[in-house]
């Protein structure tokens, strides 16, 4: 029997997860190896420049630019207000005056007597990088970040949207069969991580944004109730950026589709614990995943720390990760051992399926993954 290997969404009760916490630009790293930290921890710190207003002094004076040095009230290098007089001139024996105020506070870092104009940087942005998990610092990235390792249950989704949170892990179905509904969001949720079955309505979406649901883990959503949530469609574009206050993570695809068993039962079996979860998302090059990460107090076994192999094989259960079948199940049917020229016009290893909606297909082997349990 012939057989290949794919990568597919790691559903593991204990394995050993290491995440990189980099600032966008150079700054001061503040932890050190060894170091424990919180998900709070702020472990790196930096601040981006804020932009350059430009102000039009001399023509805002109706003087020549060269005119511009002998009005000003501030130099290269001095702090200013909103409003505060950068420059002022005084016509028909000082009788009449003219000035020209900042629209901003800043800092004064260009005066041209060429073009006659005050360039004025705006404060910095303080940005703060966080730990995001429960951890132990194992290396030092110089000037830009640390990276943190811990040892607990990791679990994949195929898609999701919105940041980096955390929150203890709360399931609200009966079985991976089960809709989260509208009327199992309540007010005692705020700051959870709610888990549901199947799939979970448009209503329940709004409603846990509105009492504050930190994520929300099903196996599936409506792509219309998805842009309805966010208000706009996110295209193929990276996700997790988007301006929510509820991390979406969905297992299995879209529409109404059963959480897979085995990642549901280890969902109820972490019930109660503290995690962290991220529903960034990227499906083309460079793949990231949607994530939740529950960090463990118990030291793993060697037996238990790697996830099984697996196995592209006839009869292995697939999910398709890139369209026209995104999302969609099935069973490998078979595994054609020459190269076939798709659609695009590449020359691929494929593989024959029967999908869940009764079809049989032939996709690329690289556009699907393996689900394991």
């Amino acid at each position: 029997m012939r057989t290949a290997y794919t990568p597919g969404l790691k559903v593991s009760q204990r394995t050993t997860i290491r995440k990189t916490r980099r600032l966008p630009l150079k700054g001061q790293v503040l932890a050190a190896v060894g170091q424990q930290v919180e998900p709070d921890t702020v472990v790196a710190r930096t601040e981006i420049p804020g932009i350059m207003q430009t102000v039009r002094a001399a023509e805002i004076l109706g003087i020549e630019p060269g005119e511009l040095l002998q009005a000003l009230k501030v130099q290269v290098g001095d702090t200013v207000e909103r409003d505060q007089t950068l420059a002022e001139t005084r016509s028909f024996f000082g009788l009449f005056k003219s000035d020209c105020r900042s629209p901003v506070a800043g800092k004064v870092e260009l005066i041209s007597e060429h073009s006659g104009h005050v360039g004025i940087r705006l404060p910095a942005a303080p940005v703060e990088v966080s730990a995001y998990i429960n951890g132990t610092v194992v290396e030092v990235i110089p000037d830009e970040g640390v990276v943190i390792e811990t040892t607990g249950a990791l679990i994949q989704g195929i898609f999701g949207v919105g940041g980096e949170r955390t929150g203890t892990i709360q399931v609200l179905t009966a079985g991976p069969e089960d809709s989260l509904t509208e009327e199992m969001i309540t007010s005692d949720l705020c700051g959870k991580i709610v888990v549901g079955g199947s799939s979970i309505s448009g209503a329940a979406l709004e409603k846990a944004a509105e009492i504050g649901v930190a994520g929300i883990i099903v196996g599936a959503v409506v792509d219309r109730d998805l842009i309805d949530f966010l208000g706009y469609d996110i295209g193929v574009a990276i996700t997790g950026q988007e301006d929510i206050n509820t991390t979406l993570i969905v297992t299995e695809g879209f529409g109404s589709i059963r959480m897979a068993d085995r990642t549901f039962r280890l969902l109820k079996s972490l019930e109660g614990s503290a995690a962290s979860l991220n529903g960034a998302t990227q499906i083309r090059a460079g793949v990231i995943r949607p994530e939740l990460i529950v960090p463990s107090t118990i030291s793993a076994g060697d037996d238990d720390l790697e996830d099984p192999e697996q196995v592209l094989e006839i009869g292995a259960h697939i999910r398709a990760i890139r369209a026209p079948y995104f999302g969609m199940l099935g069973t490998v049917t078979a595994l054609p051992a020459e190269p076939m020229v798709i659609p695009s016009g590449s020359t691929v290893r494929v593989l024959e399926a029967d999908l869940s909606d009764g079809s049989r297909v032939i996709i690329p082997r690289a556009n699907v993954e393996i689900i394991v349990g």
